[in-house]
């Protein structure tokens, strides 16, 4: 159920867009099996749920923020919204820390999206036990495979000048935030 959920968010999105509708698969159809593969892995992330996907969603945003991926942000802010996410969780996200937006959960799910995002990553020991207090080893795997797509994602669209589309206009939108180390 949730998986139909998530796909609904994303198909959403997707209708939004109003401009640069092609640039990311303009250029992996350069490379069909890149593009076959990064299909794939997007698909086996929205399939895979043992992890609330608000969490998830949370945690691509963050680091998409700090990739400074302006169509991650686009899109993950128009996704994020769909699932769930209240403007002011997508808006106070550099400043999650002291925000009273989310919960203890929430705080370390962003702060472990940070460390992993950061070069290299960091504090990572401690982060990792105190979400195993909250999560199952399974749903930590699921959230570290998400954010280190989103790193991936984000890199790559910047690489290649992938474009925002517009999804997210009108609506509350992450914002690029300074770069940890």
């Amino acid at each position: 159920m949730r998986a139909l959920e998530r796909i609904r968010n994303h198909s959403r999105a997707m209708r939004r867009a109003r401009r640069h509708r092609t640039d990311l698969v303009g250029w992996l159809a350069r490379r069909p099996q890149l593009l076959a593969s990064t299909a794939f892995y997007e698909t086996m992330l929205i399939f895979t749920n043992r992890l609330d996907p608000r969490l998830k969603d949370l945690a691509e945003l963050k680091a998409a923020g700090l990739v400074n991926c302006e169509f991650c942000l686009d899109i993950g802010s128009a996704i994020a919204q769909n699932s769930g996410l209240t403007e002011r969780q997508i808006t106070d996200l550099p400043r999650y820390r002291t925000s009273d937006a989310y919960t203890e959960l929430e705080k370390l799910v962003i702060a472990y999206a940070e460390a992993i995002t950061a070069t290299p990553a960091i504090e990572l020991d401690e982060l990792r036990e105190q979400l195993l207090t909250h999560l199952t080893k399974a749903q930590l795997a699921e959230l570290a495979a998400a954010i280190a797509w989103e790193n991936q994602r984000g890199r790559l669209n910047q690489a290649l000048g992938v474009r925002p589309t517009g999804m997210a206009e009108g609506m509350a939108c992450a914002i690029p935030e300074s770069r940890l180390g």
